[in-house]
């Protein structure tokens, strides 16, 4: 079925007035932590959950595709690099209103989806959670008659700082077009703030630096995701500078908000980088829940996410609880057992994971079997 598609976020998206009730079970989360606590073992109330997993919330950065698969077109190799940014700054602008984060996926979970374009080609997508404690997500993105695939890994770490919630978001998103050997693309991305949970509206923000760099083409962007000041400063801003790696030369700059107008300037000519207002999202295709596997995240989590769609928090905590105990009774007889927990689809290598299939065909066509096989194949029997 195709994905409902998600709001776009304007900057009053971005602010939520927590009401009393819930206001006094934070308050009384928080009284238990001290200031830099890690927050990845604590049990958030459910009020605070985007109703999706975090491995589908990966995908609004393939809402875009036509970005990615026209800069491959591109024979211009600064002009490839400024398209690739531009897709990377594409998908921070979907999010529920509010301040809400997605569910953490427990070990094993995985999310399938696919897209079909206008000229018929198509994209397949893959995310699986390999590790719990640290909670790693590893996912792979691959158009092959598009020349394009996206590998990366999510490591988030969240830090209890007073009025404020941080996630680190540490990990790499890699691209490349694989009918340009050796042009890699390393991505790493800004932080989430949530603000105001102590006492104020509560409020997200994007901060800090991330970055996009190429070093084939000797080309890097650095993005400077700012947050307001108290008195000074705006919601969602950012500014950037894409420059030679070798000289410090600087060829163009960024600058507006990434919810909603981007601009990037070459030799003192401004233009629209890209519109959140008026970009279309193209909705992803992901198999009916009585159709996907036990753990795959839509329908592993559906009776969490039935009960948050009517605001049925009790029930909420109830159906999030039984997921969780169910993934601590398996995690612990497999501890009993020796066995360790060996991920489906990926597989680690040096300080990372990689994707499973190999040998994947240079042929659009076969290889676009292969990788849709591999992504849709069946679980392998219980060991």
């Amino acid at each position: 079925m195709a994905d409902p598609i998600n709001n776009p976020a304007t900057d009053g998206d971005d602010t939520e007035i927590v009401e009393e009730g819930n206001r006094s079970i934070l308050l009384d989360l928080i009284s238990q932590l001290t200031k830099g606590s890690d927050l990845h073992r604590v049990t958030l109330p459910t009020f605070v959950l985007e109703p999706r997993s975090m491995l589908e919330r990966i995908t609004d950065f393939m809402s875009h595709p036509e970005i990615i698969v026209q800069a491959n077109h591109l024979e211009d190799p600064v002009a490839r690099f400024v398209a690739v940014t531009r897709y990377f700054l594409s998908g921070w602008h979907i999010k529920p209103k509010g301040v809400k984060k997605p569910y953490n996926p427990i070990l094993g979970e995985h999310f399938r989806s696919k897209w079909t374009f206008a000229d018929g080609t198509e994209a397949f997508y893959v995310a699986e959670q390999v590790s719990h404690h640290p909670p790693i997500s590893v996912y792979y993105y691959a158009s092959p008659e598009n020349n394009i695939s996206i590998v990366g890994d999510l490591l988030p770490k969240s830090k209890f700082q007073g009025n404020s919630a941080a996630t680190l978001m540490q990990g790499e998103i890699n691209v490349s077009f694989t009918n340009r050997p050796g042009e890699e693309y390393f991505i790493t991305m800004p932080n989430v703030y949530a603000r105001g949970i102590l006492f104020g509206t509560m409020l997200m923000e994007l901060g800090d630096v991330a970055a996009v760099k190429c070093p084939k083409l000797d080309l890097v962007c650095t993005l400077d995701f700012k947050v307001k000041g108290y008195f000074t400063g705006t919601y969602n801003g950012i500014a950037g500078k894409i420059k030679r790696i070798s000289t410090g030369e600087v060829l163009y700059e960024i600058s507006g908000k990434w919810s909603d107008e981007l601009y990037i300037t070459e030799k003192g000519e401004k233009q629209v980088y890209f519109d959140a207002r008026t970009a279309k999202i193209h909705p992803k295709i992901i198999a009916p829940e009585d159709q996907q596997e036990a753990n795959e995240s839509r329908r592993l989590w559906s009776k969490l996410t039935a009960a948050l769609r009517v605001n049925n928090q009790t029930l909420a905590t109830e159906e999030k609880s039984k997921v969780e105990d169910a993934q601590r009774a398996k995690s612990k007889a497999r501890e009993e057992k020796g066995v360790p927990h060996i991920p489906r689809y990926f597989e680690p290598q040096g300080d990372g994971f990689v994707i499973k299939l190999k040998n994947i065909s240079s042929d659009p066509q076969e290889a676009k079997k292969q990788i849709s096989d591999f992504v849709f194949s069946t679980p392998p029997p219980s060991p």
